[in-house]
């Protein structure tokens, strides 16, 4: 006998006959002897379509308190269909929402993105195991939370991911299963490439830089509650069979997966290739790193210019890639010399909250200015930020950006 926490997302549960086959399953692992406890999303599209609603007939006199009442309609529509049609099956079921006595989701006073306060909501979760101890099989709403003072919370996109694996970490499931509109993870984005193959299993880690990056399968703060102990699998609505095979999520979290700042121990330099419209020669990019990679030079890091080509690499390889690079440009016309740079310092800094905060490159350049040290080089992606300044400099310009990210 498991306990299962299982998620249906707003597709799996788009239409009555949906919602009857996603109820199905569940009452066919309840007859099996599992336990199970269903989280719901709102039914395909009602969030958007409440958003859009919203937007047109209120604009941007609203309130974020009433933005949360007005979104927790689909969840809270959701759950009460989904439980009763379980109990039309046969089963025993009950709806929690945030104005059940059961709740279990608390969070801080935030309306729009709330955090879960884990403590409170540790004590809340475990008055689901008496309902489910009963053999009664609750439907939770997702996405949503209470505050501290009674009010309805959201937890942001994402949400009902985050309420799954939270109680699944809670309630000491055995597995937490996402159920969705694609049968687990993919090679790629079907809409996109055509021959597409299914992940049998995928690591937390990797995992996570899907999601951060953009892979809306699920949401990377779910899987802040992904432990050891706990089974997790994303597959599709369309088998109706909660057994059946998927995308296993294997590993626990870590939680320097989620954010970590490094300063290399080790100098870098750079070495600066020019030619003229550089940019317009296919190829040389990948000649050059191609030929470092065969005398096993690492690259810490590319910057392009119309008319040049920096590469960083570690100091000690200096010398040798120094003199590979130098080859290319005495056969190659389109380039004209090469330069290499002084002693630098790499500093690395890693966090999903970089992508929704405006402004974050000025938050951490700013303590540099004040304190006169210049940055040779900055780049950044959605989640990560790479600094490189003046070797001398490195330690302090460290413990500067990393007191400003506190």
């Amino acid at each position: 006998m498991e306990l299962i926490v299982v998620k249906f997302g707003g597709t799996s549960i788009g239409d009555g006959e949906k919602i009857k086959k996603a109820a199905q399953s569940v009452v066919n692992e309840h007859m099996k002897g599992n336990k199970v406890v269903v989280v719901v999303s709102a039914i395909n599209k009602t969030t958007d379509d409440l958003i859009k609603i919203i937007k047109t007939s209120v604009g941007d006199n609203i309130s974020n308190k009433q933005i949360a009442e007005i979104l927790s309609m689909g969840e809270m529509t959701s759950v009460r269909v989904f439980s009763s049609t379980i109990e039309s099956l046969g089963v025993k079921s009950v709806y929690i929402d945030p104005y059940n006595e059961n709740w279990p989701i608390l969070t801080d006073n935030k309306f729009v993105d709330a955090y879960i306060d884990i403590e409170k909501s540790i004590n809340q979760t475990k008055k689901l195991m008496d309902i489910i101890e009963q053999g009664i099989i609750p439907v939770v709403c997702g996405f949503l939370g209470k505050s501290e003072s009674g009010q309805i919370t959201t937890l942001g996109r994402g949400g009902s991911d985050t309420t799954t694996f939270f109680l699944a970490n809670i309630l000491n499931a055995n597995q937490a299963i996402i159920v969705t509109d694609v049968c687990g993870i993919m090679t790629s984005d079907p809409n996109q490439i055509k021959d597409v193959k299914k992940l049998d299993e995928i690591s937390v880690e990797e995992m996570m830089d899907l999601a951060i990056n953009g892979a809306k399968v699920l949401h990377p703060n779910a899987l802040k509650y992904k432990n050891s102990l706990l089974s997790a699998k994303i597959m599709h609505y369309e088998s109706g069979n909660l057994s059946e095979d998927g995308t296993t999520i294997t590993g626990p979290f870590r939680g320097d997966m989620m954010s970590h700042s490094t300063l290399y121990s080790e100098p870098i330099t750079l070495l600066s290739v020019v030619g003229v419209n550089i940019l317009k020669h296919p190829g040389l990019l990948a000649e050059l790193t191609d030929l470092l990679a065969k005398d096993n030079i690492n690259i810490f890091g590319v910057s392009t210019g119309q008319n040049s080509i920096t590469l960083f690499v570690n100091k000690k390889d200096a010398f040798n890639a120094h003199r590979i690079l130098h080859e290319v440009i005495i056969e190659n016309s389109n380039l004209n010399s090469i330069s290499v740079g002084k002693k630098i310092a790499m500093l690395t800094f890693v966090s999903p909250e970089f992508i929704e905060t405006p402004g974050i490159i000025s938050d951490i350049t700013e303590p540099l200015r004040k304190n006169e040290i210049n940055i040779v080089e900055i780049s950044s992606s959605q989640t990560a930020i790479t600094v490189f300044v003046d070797w001398n400099d490195g330690e302090k310009a460290y413990k500067l950006i990393k007191e400003v990210l506190k």
